[in-house]
């Protein structure tokens, strides 16, 4: 929208107050205000949400993969000849033999439910969500025969395990006796301790070398599972469709979409609910701005009418109050955008600040899965806020603008 040079004066005279128009200035900076929390709402509300479905999925996919190959009654006995079919897949990066079996564990007269992880000692240490996370002993311990785990951060409290201590795995997979199966009962050294961040991870795991694993399970040489890894998570179904003939009659073949579906797609539809209903706050802010235009037009119409007489043309009238209400919305939308940069950066501060003075725990990770507040800003989206706030504040001008042109200076002189 190009002013002309007297447009232009005309348009700052109405952006500042004058005598009998404070309350009109003061409904234009409620305008301000409005736009500015509606675009700092939906820029932190957005990123926040973005950042804990990428966080989430890093973490999650960092231990479970992309897509699993489970055999039939927890056993794939060739695995090998699988886990060969599957890199030699185009698009497959990795695919690897793992188990993973509900256990329980025993330590300082507590017991607790966990899930045995059994991993090849290389594909452990070059895990940087486990390594990266090691908060007491060291992952360097661990070895095949030596009887040495790693083990959740949360599941070490709740034994009160921590490296050098001794626990016990339960599995009811024993020996069969005369008197029925005993359960089978080995005991472990605590070796490392990691926080990945996912709560339930964090609660449940034991990690162990692969060997130690199938001895406690009896599997002999046969796995769980055989976990794959592929360059295009968003395409994994595509990808592996040429792997499930080589599968069938030994197991199924699960993604990670199908393995998290109902967390991610209550993610989805939160992030599309919460969109719709924040910017409701943009348009109320909208119809701030409106509200204030319709009195300045009301209040300057021996102006308008003035202006028309001297030359002024109905485009130009438009062109002006048009300006005004797209300024406001502007100032809204800068400091809106700051704000919300603001607070995510500070974000875990500000939670922690929240916490400390409500006295209450805002984000109990055993609810949310992670342990901190996440965040992942896209421009894409905050451009398309900006947009949207620009287009409401646009279409919000439109009736003020017009009605303004439509002004009969003939009419307003003669009666006025």
């Amino acid at each position: 929208m190009i002013l002309s040079a007297h447009e232009r004066m005309i348009a700052r005279r109405y952006l500042l107050p004058h005598k009998g128009e404070g309350f009109i200035f003061l409904v234009a900076g409620f305008s301000v205000v409005a736009v500015a929390l509606g675009v700092f709402a939906l820029i932190s509300v957005m990123s926040v949400m973005n950042g804990f479905r990428a966080d989430l999925f890093d973490r999650i996919v960092g231990l479970n993969g992309h897509a699993i190959v489970q055999g039939y009654d927890g056993r794939l006995d060739d695995w090998r000849a699988i886990a060969d079919e599957a890199r030699a897949i185009p698009g497959v990066v990795e695919a690897t033999p793992l188990i993973e079996q509900p256990l329980m564990a025993s330590s300082n007269g507590r017991v607790e439910g966990i899930l045995l992880r059994g991993v090849r000692l290389d594909d452990i240490r070059s895990n940087p969500l486990i390594t990266q996370n090691i908060t007491a002993g060291s992952i360097a311990e661990l070895s095949p025969g030596s009887n040495n785990v790693a083990i959740g951060a949360r599941l070490a409290n709740a034994l009160g395990a921590y490296p050098g201590a001794e626990i016990s795995l339960i599995s009811p997979d024993g020996r069969p006796t005369p008197v029925g199966t005993v359960p089978r009962i080995v005991t472990y050294r605590v070796a490392a301790i990691f926080e990945v961040g996912v709560y339930d991870y964090d609660k449940a795991f034991v990690v162990m070398p692969i060997e130690d694993a199938q001895t406690l399970l009896m599997l002999g040489d046969a796995v769980a599972m055989v976990e794959v890894e592929v360059s295009e998570p968003d395409r994994v179904e595509a990808i592996l469709a040429p792997l499930r003939p080589v599968i069938n009659g030994k197991g199924v073949l699960v993604d990670w979409r199908q393995m998290n579906s109902a967390l991610f797609e209550a993610l989805e539809v939160e992030r599309v609910v919460m969109f719709v209903v924040l910017s409701i706050i943009i348009l109320v802010a909208a119809f701030n701005i409106a509200s204030s235009l319709i009195m300045l037009v009301r209040a300057k119409r021996r102006d308008i009418a003035i202006l028309r007489t001297m030359g002024a043309s109905r485009a130009g009238m438009t062109r002006i109050f048009m300006s005004v209400g797209l300024i406001i919305g502007l100032v809204g939308i800068i400091f809106g955008a700051i704000l919300a940069a603001i607070f995510l950066f500070f974000r875990q501060a500000v939670v922690d600040f929240i916490q400390l003075v409500s006295g209450a725990e805002l984000w109990d990770p055993s609810v949310r899965f992670l342990s901190e507040l996440p965040s992942k800003t896209d421009p894409f989206e905050v451009a398309a806020i900006i947009l949207v706030t620009i287009v409401l504040v646009f279409l919000a001008t439109l009736f003020p603008a017009r009605k303004a042109a439509a002004t009969d200076p003939v009419e307003v002189l003669r009666y006025e």
